[in-house]
């Protein structure tokens, strides 16, 4: 798509009119006008589970509701990005670690996916064709990383130079990378509800069970000799009624606000080397667009689904170029900024600056590849820390 490819250029050359992209988007609950935000642990039953603030909304302070915050909606796009390469739809480099677990089932699990991305332990602890993946020509190629020259990520991690990384587990320079797009969701003028939660069995079952790992016997009441031991109720067995106790009960909003940006500012910030001030200019233009192609195939369709008990319906959406005059709307869907993206990566690799569309396959180290199979087929519910 020229038009907006050669907006986008415009957009981050070295006269740049726009400060950045903006995408908003205004949602109502589904259904009902309840919807239940992500918890976070307190230390009072006081203290509120859901995480609220006072913002600025159309000039006025407003109580809002956070529900989904900037790395929650990063792991959205990323996902969605996922999904489009999956089936075809475009084209990115992707590491891509599979093992198999002792119960037969494959595991999969790829840098679109990984919490610290370029940066993260599973790459640490993967290996490639046999070797440890950090003295593989990838692994070098991303330990060379630095703020005067991020070309490797350009070519094997674009999502790094998007959407923040931080090379924490590493000795050494330990390379930040901040993000250039950010994405999140709040809920406006929030009510805190309440319930009770429980359980019923259809049976109504009663006694007690004498455990043995996965195996347990049944005992009738006050058969059972001895203390009481964890697993001894029929109902931490998954059986019989649980009687309903206080739970979080969410909370009735008026509406909910999605705020997207794309920094022109931060790209402006990033450095490939040696390469030429046109691939730069090039590069930059490409990876603006692969964060639009991201929001769009993760935020523009009619409804929007956060977690179980909270999904949103889509009444207003718009996308803007933002100058000190006032926004430029921008009419663009996901295909629309896919092909931008394939058009500019293309140019910038004729350029000299090349971004792979290969997958590199991984497979986990030995003590990985233990810690993913304990992890998958013998941790008990709620192990992890």
């Amino acid at each position: 798509m020229e038009q907006l490819s050669e907006r986008l250029l415009q957009a981050v050359g070295s006269d740049r009119p726009f400060a950045g992209i903006e995408a908003t988007t205004e949602y109502i609950p589904a259904g009902a006008d309840k919807v239940f935000p992500p918890t976070f642990p307190t230390t009072s039953e006081e203290e509120p589970v859901y995480l609220f603030e006072e913002r600025r909304i159309d000039g006025e302070d407003t109580r809002v509701v956070v529900l989904d915050q900037v790395p929650s909606q990063a792991n959205r796009v990323e996902a969605a990005l996922l999904r489009a390469r999956d089936e075809g739809r475009i084209d990115l480099p992707l590491f891509e670690l599979t093992a198999q677990a002792s119960d037969g089932i494959p595991v999969r699990l790829t840098s679109l996916e990984f919490p610290h991305r370029f940066a993260d332990a599973y790459l640490r602890d993967a290996q490639l064709d046999g070797a440890k993946f950090d003295q593989s020509e990838p692994g070098r190629r991303l330990r060379s990383v630095t703020p005067a020259d991020l070309s490797p990520l350009f070519e094997l991690s674009p999502e790094s130079l998007l959407f923040g990384s931080w090379d924490s587990h590493r000795k050494g320079r330990g390379v930040k990378v901040a993000r250039s797009y950010s994405s999140s969701i709040i809920g406006l003028a929030p009510k805190e509800g309440r319930r009770k939660s429980g359980r019923m069995d259809p049976l109504n079952l009663t006694g007690e069970a004498k455990a043995d790992g996965d195996s347990w016997e049944f005992a009738v009441p006050g058969e059972k000799k001895g203390p009481k031991k964890e697993g001894s109720k029929l109902s931490e067995r998954g059986h019989g009624n649980i009687a309903p106790n206080p739970a979080h009960g969410g909370v009735a909003i008026t509406g909910a606000r999605r705020h997207g940006w794309i920094s022109l500012a931060g790209l402006d910030n990033m450095r490939f080397g040696k390469a030429s001030p046109e691939a730069c200019v090039l590069a930059r233009a490409t990876l603006a667009a692969l964060a639009l192609a991201g929001d769009r195939l993760a935020f523009a369709a009619p409804s929007l689904w956060l977690r179980s008990g909270c999904d949103l319906v889509r009444t207003r959406h718009e996308v803007a170029l933002i100058a000190p005059g006032g926004p430029e709307p921008v009419e663009i869907n996901a295909e629309q900024a896919i092909e931008a993206f394939t058009e500019l990566r293309e140019r910038t690799a004729q350029a000299g600056l090349v971004m792979s569309t290969d997958t590199i396959a991984l497979t986990p180290q030995k003590n990985l590849a233990k810690a993913i199979d304990y992890a998958l087929t013998r941790a008990e519910p709620g192990e992890a820390e």
